[in-house]
């Protein structure tokens, strides 16, 4: 995660001296170009850190599931023992 914050802060960086290369001499237009790429610069974090937190309820959820898979095998097995005991134990019509 502090990979991703870093590489946040160089693509800010980044954006901000190709903001100052476009607009040298007007020092409201590069503030505003610098909060305008800042913004951009939010929000795609913000998705990147929102597919992170996604992926990690998904490995959550995988692993929930081969831990589980086992037991629900299991159930299943006695569930069909049962059943078939039910049958055996209901008259034929």
């Amino acid at each position: 995660m502090k990979a991703s914050l870093l590489f946040l802060l160089a693509c800010t960086a980044v954006l901000a001296v190709g903001a100052r290369a476009d607009t040298p001499e007007e020092p409201k237009a590069l503030v505003q170009k610098v909060q305008e790429l800042a913004q951009k610069a939010t929000a795609m974090a913000k998705d990147a850190f929102s597919r992170v937190r996604e992926s990690e309820a998904a490995q959550q959820a995988r692993q929930w599931l081969s831990d589980n898979a086992e037991l629900a095998k299991q159930r299943l097995v006695w569930l069909k023992e049962q059943l078939a005991e039910l049958w055996k134990k209901t008259p034929a019509a």
